[in-house]
């Protein structure tokens, strides 16, 4: 393969921990850390990210393994040991994963024992970019390499001089079987490894190639290797195979996988085709330029760009494509829903609770085409389960509040998808209404736990034995609102729709005026007793009052309206940051990672680790004071994100913390979705040009852009002056010259009339 200069650039400046600012590099690939986010603990995320060797919304990925099978932390920063190369589908620690097995290397002998096979290693000697990755494992002087497709994989490994090498291949617990097949030089098997979500017959198939023949054949059943025996069928099955290499010997192998069958990993592995290892690692290298260059930045701070395209990259991980090809090129999916397989489309792995929120309308801005196809897999959920997820991971998981499908269907359409892929909209129609009054059989986090007091009171009670449920009841008003915009987006008619319009306002039954402050209510319509605005959980949901009261995505005139006026609103808003970090941890019995990363981030009460009070920041906007917004959106750039492994101040989730920092950086933030419009912040490149899925080009300009100048001074849209604190999708997505003019004093007479604000869904009644 030809190795440019910029190619090994991106491969030196990836290997260390904190590189020193470089000139800067060629591809946007070459900016990329994938290990941001791993520094991370149970009680203290940083991101609490692995280094996902993929492809975009792969079905696979795979992770060097430093934790012990089965734990969530699967690779962590500060480990020093590495005990497997584990392909993986793992969301988050704390959905944890499915599906997975592993491959180790080991020269001591054949040894399966996780803890027995584990070999020092330092990020010295590691380079983890997107693409490739590799390893040196110093305890058995081989170097692992690895470069990915969407199910597939290849693993050139380099042997020292011995008379026996091996590879450990193993199948993980729960139930597995591995068979070695010496003549084809293959090693097949499945695992069923999962951590819920899964139907009977879940099973994750796989095939693994070698171009050397096993000298050396072993089977390993519950920990009992049996040399000689080239199969295994047990509870923890696994197997070892040897080879003689000599000194520096490259051992390739061609892997794949399928959740549909044996028959079908084989023909995954048709996605390598014939090409060698360098050239799958050139023709993923392209792939992610391609995919991250749809965003061009140019400026002059490296270590943003780092940050930018790391957070981008992040992005485009989730949700990922579950649908395989068969042997006629049709598209097919296993059901982690009914364990049938099944035509067409299906995307998994996201929580929406997390990624309605800008995830997905990042999508629906730059990567409209792939959202298409997720909202033609979102109908295929409904109709394989008779709900569309909240949390999937891979079928329905016991996961968060809300009923936020109507946010991330509702947006698509409104933003127009299905101009870049026909999907059947009425039956998403047919399932957001049935969502909002229905609640899942055994998952009660899916549809909506509470909606009959929530349609019969306007609230979900705080005494009814359902617990956050002052959350749900500000998300499930806002969902309302979304499946209203959608409808009358459809031409429903007024009856239809009705309902939802009215629902769309129940956020006002938990207004405390006298705390200025949402608040649980009982079933009597009296508040709860006692209450305190710092107590985290119990009616919300990882956050407390000060987070969720912001929670009106849909009617931020109206919030402003209950506090009584722009003033009062602006300073409830400025008291998120002026309260110290005290918390009340009563309900956890413990400070759970959320608290302790808003406590230690010195903003505050301001919790931006965890997604309820991300958009809290542009509702400046609509109480006359945006330069306020342009500081803090600033602020939390500037300070709680880095292109470090500790670069996150929370859990990223599934690209939602990473697309917060995407728009950000661009100097927008969708704060409704489901609305068209785009709130202004702070821009923090000189240029930024976002190639469309159009064809069309959107060129963001901020003048005398600076760390210190950091407000706008004057907004031209297309060359006309703009006072208005937003931009509009249709704006954006035909292509527009957006030019910021920065300076290092706010503005106070731009953005400041009535006319400025935002939507707001008070306004239209």
């Amino acid at each position: 393969m030809k190795r440019t200069l910029a190619f090994l650039l991106g491969i030196v400046l990836s290997a260390g921990c904190c590189p020193k600012p470089a000139a800067p590099a060629a591809d946007p690939v070459d900016y990329v850390s994938t290990l941001v986010g791993t520094q991370s603990k149970y009680e203290l995320s940083t991101g609490n990210t692995y280094p996902a060797i993929a492809r975009p919304w792969g079905m696979n990925f795979w992770t060097p393994q430093t934790g012990r099978m089965g734990n969530g932390w699967t690779y962590t920063y500060t480990d020093d040991k590495i005990r497997g190369f584990k392909q993986t589908h793992q969301p988050s620690p704390w959905i944890n994963d499915y599906g997975q097995f592993a491959l180790m290397p080991v020269t001591s002998g054949p040894v399966f024992d996780e803890d027995a096979r584990a070999s020092w290693f330092s990020h010295k000697a590691e380079v983890a970019k997107p693409y490739y990755y590799s390893a040196y494992l110093a305890d058995h002087d081989v170097t692992v390499e690895i470069t990915p497709t969407e199910r597939a994989a290849m693993f050139r490994l380099t042997y020292p001089e011995a008379e026996r090498s091996y590879l450990v291949v193993d199948a993980f617990d729960s139930g597995s079987e591995v068979r070695v097949l010496p003549d084809m030089r293959h090693i097949v098997g499945y695992t069923t490894k999962n951590s819920g979500g899964v139907p009977a017959n879940f099973r994750n198939w796989f095939v693994i190639e070698s171009d050397t023949p096993f000298q050396y054949v072993a089977a390993v059943a519950d920990g009992l290797l049996a040399e000689g025996t080239a199969e295994a069928s047990a509870d923890h099955a696994g197997a070892v195979v040897g080879f003689r290499t000599r000194q520096g010997q490259q051992v390739q192998l061609r892997v794949a996988s399928s959740f549909i069958s044996a028959e079908q990993a084989e023909l995954n592995l048709r996605e390598l085709g014939g090409d060698s290892f360098d050239a799958v690692v050139a023709a993923g290298r392209d792939r992610w330029n391609e995919v991250l260059g749809r965003i061009e930045i140019e400026d002059d701070n490296v270590d943003n760009l780092r940050t930018f395209y790391s957070c981008l990259y992040r992005s485009v991980l989730f949700p990922r494509d579950l649908s395989e090809i068969d042997a006629a090129g049709n598209r097919m999916h296993y059901s982690p829903f009914d364990g049938t397989v099944r035509p067409g489309y299906l995307f998994t792995d996201t929580g929406f609770w997390d990624t309605f929120r800008s995830l997905f309308p990042l999508l629906n801005l730059v990567y409209p085409e792939m959202n298409a196809r997720m909202q033609e897999g979102l109908v295929n959920t409904y109709l394989e389960s008779g709900f569309l997820p909240e949390w999937a991971s891979p079928g329905h998981r016991g996961c968060m509040v809300g009923n936020n499908s109507a946010s991330v269907v509702a947006d698509a359409w409104i933003k127009g998808a299905n101009k870049y892929g026909d999907y059947d909209v009425e039956t998403l129609w047919e399932a957001v209404k049935h969502g909002a009054e229905s609640v899942h059989p055994t998952v009660s986090s899916t549809g909506r736990l509470g909606w009959e007091y929530y349609n019969k009171l306007g609230y979900v009670p705080y005494d009814v034995g359902i617990r956050e449920n002052a959350a749900r009841t500000l998300e499930y008003a806002y969902d309302d609102w979304c499946i209203y915009t959608l409808g009358r987006a459809l031409g429903k008619p007024e009856c239809e729709i009705a309902p939802y319009k009215e629902r769309a306002m129940n956020y006002r039954n938990l207004y405390d005026a006298g705390s200025s402050l949402m608040r649980g209510r009982n079933e009597d319509g009296t508040f709860q007793s006692p209450f305190s605005p710092l107590k985290w959980g119990d009616a919300f949901t990882e956050g407390n009052s000060l987070h969720y009261t912001w929670s009106v995505f849909h009617d931020p005139a109206g919030l402003v309206e209950l506090m009584g006026g722009p003033g009062r609103f602006t300073a409830n808003l400025n008291e998120v940051f002026t309260i110290p970090p005290h918390f009340d941890d009563s309900y956890y019995g413990r400070p759970i990672h959320e608290i302790r990363e808003m406590q230690v981030m010195n903003m505050g009460n301001y919790a931006h680790g965890n997604q309820p009070i991300q958009h809290m920041i542009y509702l400046y906007n609509w109480a006359d004071e945006p330069w306020r917004a342009q500081y803090w959106v600033r602020e939390v750039m500037d300070k709680l994100y880095t292109a470090a492994p500790d670069g996150y101040c929370g859990d990223e989730d599934n690209g939602q913390t990473s697309a917060w920092y995407v728009f950000s950086s661009l100097g927008f933030y969708p704060v409704c979705p489901g609305s068209d419009e785009y709130i202004l912040g702070s821009p923090l490149f000189k240029k930024a040009t976002v190639h469309l899925a159009n064809g069309k080009t959107l060129e963001i300009t901020a003048g005398n852009n600076s760390r210190t100048a950091r407000y706008v001074e004057e907004l031209k849209v297309d060359g006309k002056t703009s006072t208005k604190n937003y931009l509009t999708h249709e704006t954006l997505s035909n292509g527009a010259k957006i030019d910021f003019r920065m300076s290092a004093e706010p503005n106070r007479k731009r953005g400041v009339g009535p006319q400025d604000r935002p939507y707001s869904f008070s306004a239209e009644q």
